[in-house]
């Protein structure tokens, strides 16, 4: 059926699962492919050894883009974006969000430098954990924005080449 007043249509038949399409049809190639989720934080920091207004106690609303590879298994998913958030919420999060940086990040200038490697380093730690449930799922990179325009950001062969 046809709305002709706003152009949009209402299925009338929705697909069946083994019927209009097979299960073995649902991965459609073996391809690796990059899925990508980005969350924001509010937390409040100084930097050491500064000379400039970061030198003083002050916040950023923080945007993190995490972006993962892998293969996708047999639904067609490399990686749930529910499971990114829910690792995203229990394992670094709680590190972040309305937190005082100097004192839950390891021993550190919090600089978006270093907060990025660390970042890159949980989500890494996290998905290993879990490497059963994904297709050799990897982070790719993480970007880390301090502020709408200024970024850090770490990339997986930058990692593993030291």
């Amino acid at each position: 059926m046809t709305d002709k007043l706003f152009g949009f249509r209402i299925v009338d038949n929705l697909q069946k699962i083994d019927k209009d399409i097979k299960r073995n049809e649902l991965k459609y190639h073996q391809k690796r492919v990059l899925v990508s989720k980005e969350f924001t934080f509010d937390a409040a920091h100084h930097l050491h050894q500064y000379e400039g207004k970061c030198k003083n106690l002050h916040g950023h609303t923080y945007k993190v883009v995490f972006g993962i590879s892998g293969f996708v298994d047999e639904i067609g998913l490399v990686v749930d974006f529910t499971d990114i958030k829910q690792i995203w919420k229990e394992d670094i999060e709680v590190y972040l969000d309305h937190r005082y940086l100097n004192e839950t990040l390891p021993k550190m200038n919090t600089t978006a430098e270093n907060m990025v490697v660390w970042i890159y380093e949980q989500m890494k730690t996290s998905l290993e954990k879990r490497q059963e449930q994904y297709n050799e799922a990897r982070v790719e990179f993480v970007r880390l924005y301090e502020t709408p325009t200024s970024y850090a950001e770490v990339k997986r062969e930058w990692m593993e080449d030291e």
